[in-house]
């Protein structure tokens, strides 16, 4: 009875962690709807400046997946890690391809202030993988790779632009995030832990968005 128990909170777990990507997440984010959807004046180059913001990002390697990976002891959560450092790997390089293919970063105000603001989010990123507390490196990992989904719609809109072929994501699905939550997640530290991790991977993105809502505004003014 005990174990069945364990697995329900774990279930518990995994259902809150997915709640929190969809309220939390970039999908909801004014910005990256906009930029989807091409209804900006300025769309194409404020495009070109988001995929620059996210490749100074998410573009380097290793990034959080890999180095949460490379701290995982053996287990679900590494065998997890593994396959979705593999295929966030794909993402990256597709994410470098487009950077160049954008060309130049928009010229904007603040450029030194835009990247401290960079440098402190992917700070922010490898301590949050490099966390010590169980469960947290995952739930910021579990977080990158289901908010990744809103921004590869976003990825595949500059990659039609620019007349690069977009390739088959192979992240992982929301029934392995579950599987692995489920697994891991069996106390209430690991809970606690799970959700900081989540929440703070969210925080960066939501960040980063509000710079490039930020950015696209200063120089629409310029333009004023």
């Amino acid at each position: 009875m005990a174990t069945n128990g364990l697995n329900l909170k774990a279930v518990s777990a995994a259902e809150a962690q997915l709640a929190r990507i969809s309220v939390q997440g970039s999908a909801r984010h004014p910005h990256l709807l906009a930029l989807v959807e091409g209804s900006s004046p300025h769309s194409a180059r404020d495009i070109a400046d988001a995929v620059h913001l996210l490749c100074s990002v998410h573009g380097h390697h290793p990034g959080l997946v890999e180095q949460a990976l490379g701290l995982c002891p053996a287990g679900p959560a590494h065998q997890w890690l593994a396959g979705a450092a593999d295929a966030f790997e794909r993402e990256r390089l597709y994410l470098v391809r487009l950077t160049a293919a954008v060309g130049p970063i928009p010229s904007t105000p603040g450029a030194a202030e835009t990247e401290a603001t960079l440098l402190a989010q992917r700070h922010a990123l490898e301590i949050l993988a490099r966390s010590e507390r169980r469960g947290c490196a995952l739930g910021a990992a579990t977080a990158l790779v289901s908010d990744w989904w809103p921004i590869r719609r976003l990825l595949d809109r500059a990659a039609a632009r620019v007349g690069i072929e977009a390739p088959v994501p192979s992240l992982p699905d929301e029934g392995s995030i579950i599987a692995v939550i489920q697994a891991e997640c069996d106390s209430p530290a690991a809970e606690r832990a799970m959700a900081f991790g989540g929440e703070q991977m969210l925080l960066q993105n939501r960040g980063l968005f509000d710079l490039m809502e930020a950015r696209a505004a200063a120089r629409d003014r310029l333009d004023s």
